[in-house]
């Protein structure tokens, strides 16, 4: 199967994870046969963000396609520009922030189960 993640309808999620602002999802791929849980391409306009939340025993994984954030990851946060793969570890804590007053911070999530 193919899909165009840019093509495909996006979700508006208002505080998502208590975050601020509206962000916008797209549910590219869900129900696989693997671990996988969901791979999902998501927007965060300037100023908004996805709240500092706590997973399960799964891996998240965020891979920055544009834009610049500030990821935070347990207690520390870190710049994230464009071509970065972050991994969140199971039972891990983590929160995503786009720092830009003029561009989207445009991401790929993805979730495994351990």
């Amino acid at each position: 199967m193919i899909k165009n993640f840019y093509k495909t309808p996006a979700t508006l999620i208002k505080n998502i994870h208590d975050g601020e602002g509206v962000v916008r999802v797209s549910d590219v791929f869900e129900n696989f046969a693997t671990p996988v849980q969901f791979f999902h391409y998501t927007v965060l306009p300037p100023g908004t963000s996805i709240g500092t939340h706590e997973h399960g025993n799964d891996e998240e994984f965020y891979v920055v396609l544009a834009g610049t954030g500030e990821m935070k990851l347990g207690g520390e946060n870190h710049q994230v520009i464009a071509g970065d793969v972050i991994k969140n570890p199971p039972y891990g804590t983590h929160g995503l922030r786009n720092t830009s007053d003029t561009d989207d911070l445009q991401i790929l999530v993805f979730e495994v189960k351990v």
